[in-house]
């Protein structure tokens, strides 16, 4: 088997995957890029690689991270190597404008959305919006930047106040708000191809939704967060038996872009439109988005349906 060459900069995140990888008796390395060197006329190593780089990188001050990975993903694919979740995807992880074109132009609904570069356009473009909106940053996850606005009146107080949040690329998205079901977003893991699984996540509380977080107890090892564990209290459950034709639409779409592992989110509004709020890699929870997605991010959780 060859070996896996596991690139990214959350040292959180590798300890679950590292047992995983361990327990298969799977030879790997760490490349944990936050700062370093790359040797561009050196030849890299034969094996695959995967790359796990997050959108919201910066948030744990690694400002560098995202182009030292481009850097390397562009030398290891000039080589002919191996790259799960390439140099296209994390273009696509990195950028919501991005996600949402893409999305888009592969025919899904997408939310109405402007993308405000700087500071200055933000509430003269709002006045074109239906209330009520929501804010996002164009890059990053665990719901950076997203604020819902009833009101113009508020919106201005926001940009202008000391709560405004800058996005790190300088782009803040306006985007139509819509109204779930139950109150609640699903999300769909993809990997190598396959669906994995449902997972709804409850947005009454807020828009800052992390599966992860609720899965912190390390000690746990492969059974961590397993599907009969989450409490009633819990804002994440499994979509039991989930099979909707939108499922092989996003494995399509995963094909078309080359993403091996891959979060997707949808809202299925009141009037029964399904409309993609976003899309993640692996990276996971990125939420978005996130190759996270995150990815994201091969899922926010380890256990459950998925195992490990």
């Amino acid at each position: 088997m060859s070996k896996i060459f596991v690139i990214h900069e959350n040292s959180e995140w590798l300890p679950p995957f590292a047992e995983a990888l361990d327990a298969e008796g799977v030879a790997w390395e760490e490349w944990y890029l936050v700062e370093g060197a790359l040797d561009l006329d050196a030849v890299p190593p034969e094996g695959v690689f995967y790359s796990r780089m997050s959108a919201s990188s910066h948030t744990r001050g690694h400002v560098a991270s995202k182009d030292y990975t481009r850097s390397v993903l562009s030398w290891l694919e000039s080589h002919g190597r191996l790259v799960i979740n390439g140099r296209r995807v994390v273009e696509l992880e990195m950028s919501k404008v991005d996600q949402h074109t893409a999305l888009r132009a592969f025919g899904f609904d997408v939310p109405s959305t402007v993308a405000a570069i700087g500071r200055h356009h933000l509430k003269a473009r709002a006045r074109g919006m239906s209330l009520p909106f929501i804010t996002k940053h164009n890059q990053g996850g665990k719901g950076l930047g997203v604020r819902r606005f009833d009101s113009l009146e508020d919106f201005d107080d926001y940009v202008d106040g000391p709560d405004y949040e800058h996005p790190v690329d300088g782009i803040t998205l306006l985007q139509e708000y819509l109204h779930p079901v139950g109150g609640y977003i699903t999300r769909v893991e993809i990997v190598g191809g396959q669906f994995l699984y449902a997972l709804t996540a409850d947005t009454r509380a807020g828009f800052q939704l992390c599966p992860a977080d609720e899965c912190d107890d390390t000690s746990a090892g492969l059974g961590l967060c397993p599907a009969d564990a989450q409490t009633a209290g819990s804002l994440f459950h499994w979509r039991e038996g989930f099979r909707d034709p939108i499922i092989d639409r996003y494995l399509e779409f995963s094909r078309f872009w080359g993403i091996g592992i891959a979060g997707f989110e949808f809202i299925e509004t009141e009037d029964r439109r399904e409309t993609e709020q976003r899309f993640a890699r692996g990276r996971i929870c990125s939420h978005e988005a996130e190759h996270e997605d995150q990815t994201e991010n091969s899922a926010d959780i380890a256990g459950g349906p998925s195992g490990a």
